[in-house]
């Protein structure tokens, strides 16, 4: 499908902050325990959405969705404004920054032009009921794609690949891998995919539910439980904002993530999947993964997963 750049408007806009950010993450902890050290530099998040692509008028049909959204003017997206390095409210700009709200808002611009979207807060138990009412058009949630939930809404991607970590408070040294979660007390979130994953890895663990990651985490730190599970990419949020918990061993599941949208809107899933395409091809998808989830791990940014290869996608 066609795309015409955008002339980068903030190609500076935020160095300094980018700059302090880099500063402060030289102290923090990684999965291991072991000293995170930001990249010497990294790609400003604004900037990058700034150059992201837009779609040519050949490659919205009339009657689709993306037709309807780029009337709009505006992409309704189902997410979050508290996960760290995924989506996180500025509280005094009221500006999302993350990969997932960095993806929103380059999908949304692909579309109409500019990067707007109207969030709406979702939780793991409404997703596939705003999807399915109409009341966003896409999610982005780091929503893992499985064959039940592709029964009710239709995936895109995969477009990153996080798997199940654990949390515990950080003066805690008896929980060091998934082995060590027998007879404990595990909490996770309410129709996550963690708490059968819990079962199945640790069968005689206590699980305890809660509907946020913030309950999930509390619970750790006031000792009601020794562990939280989900996404290894979650949980390294919570670590990079509160240092009274830390992410302990390596993934023990894989969770690919995909974009929700319509079950009804073929259309919108193709248009999706070629777009991601597109921003993985021109490095986009790089330079947004340095400018958000690459300000808290080392190295360079992963490959994306295979678009399809996850079963429901």
């Amino acid at each position: 499908m066609g795309a015409r750049r955008t002339t980068p408007i903030r190609a500076l806009a935020g160095a300094a902050a980018a700059l302090a950010l880099v500063a402060g993450l030289a102290g923090c902890e990684g999965a291991n325990g072991a000293p995170v050290m930001a990249s010497p530099w990294q790609p400003d998040f604004a900037s990058v959405v700034d150059e992201a692509p837009v779609a040519d008028a050949s490659a919205i049909p009339a009657g689709s969705l993306m037709a309807k959204i780029r009337s709009r003017g505006s992409l309704n997206v189902g997410g979050t404004d508290a996960a760290a390095l995924f989506s996180l409210k500025d509280p005094v700009s009221g500006k999302l920054t993350g990969f997932d709200a960095g993806l929103a808002q380059m999908l949304a611009q692909y579309i109409t032009g500019k990067p707007t979207e109207n969030l709406v807060t979702v939780t793991a138990d409404t997703r596939e009921a705003l999807l399915q009412n109409g009341t966003v058009d896409t999610v982005f949630a780091t929503y893992t794609i499985t064959p039940a939930r592709a029964q009710k809404v239709a995936f895109a991607g995969p477009y990153y690949a996080s798997g199940d970590a654990i949390l515990v408070a950080a003066s805690n040294t008896s929980i060091k891998a998934v082995a060590d979660l027998g007879g404990k007390t595990v909490c996770t979130e309410s129709s996550s995919t963690a708490a059968n994953d819990i079962k199945q890895y640790a069968p005689t663990a206590k699980v305890i539910l809660f509907q946020t990651n913030a309950e999930c985490e509390q619970a750790v730190e006031q000792k009601r439980a020794d562990a939280y599970v989900l996404d290894q990419a979650l949980l390294l949020g919570d670590q990079y904002r509160d240092k009274n918990v830390k992410v302990v061993g390596t993934p023990f599941t894989t969770e690919p993530y995909g974009i929700g949208v319509p079950l009804g809107s073929p259309e919108m899933k193709t248009f999706v999947n070629g777009w991601l395409k597109l921003i993985e091809s021109d490095g986009e998808w790089a330079k947004l993964w340095q400018a958000t989830i690459g300000t808290a791990l080392t190295g360079q940014p992963p490959a994306p997963p295979v678009i399809g290869s996850a079963q429901g996608s």
